[in-house]
C-alpha cells in the first residue's frame, strides 16, 4: 500500500475512536475571546492612527514656526573694498 494510504488509514482509525467531551459553553467562550481580540486590535489601530496624526500635527506646527526650508541668514558680512 502507498504511503498516503497508510496515512489515510491511520486518520480513519483516529476518527473512528471515542471522541473527547467538549464543554457545553465552549462556543460562547471562544466567541467572547475572539471579540476581545478584535476589540484589542481595533483599539491598537486607532491608537496608532491617533499617534500618527499627532506626529503630523506636531511636525506641521514646528515647520510653520521654524521655516526649515529657508536659507539661514549669513553670520558674517562680506568686507567692502577687498
Amino acid at each position: 500500500m502507498s504511503r498516503s494510504g497508510d496515512r489515510e488509514d491511520e486518520v480513519r482509525r483516529m476518527l473512528d475512536g471515542p471522541h473527547p467531551q467538549v464543554p457545553a459553553d465552549l462556543a460562547q467562550r471562544v466567541a467572547e475571546h475572539g471579540g476581545r481580540l478584535l476589540r484589542r486590535r481595533l483599539f491598537a489601530r486607532r491608537l496608532m492612527l491617533l499617534v500618527a496624526c499627532a506626529a503630523v500635527v506636531a511636525f506641521t506646527v514646528w515647520a510653520i514656526q521654524v521655516h526649515p526650508w529657508q536659507v539661514p541668514p549669513a553670520e558674517t558680512t562680506p568686507l567692502d573694498g577687498w
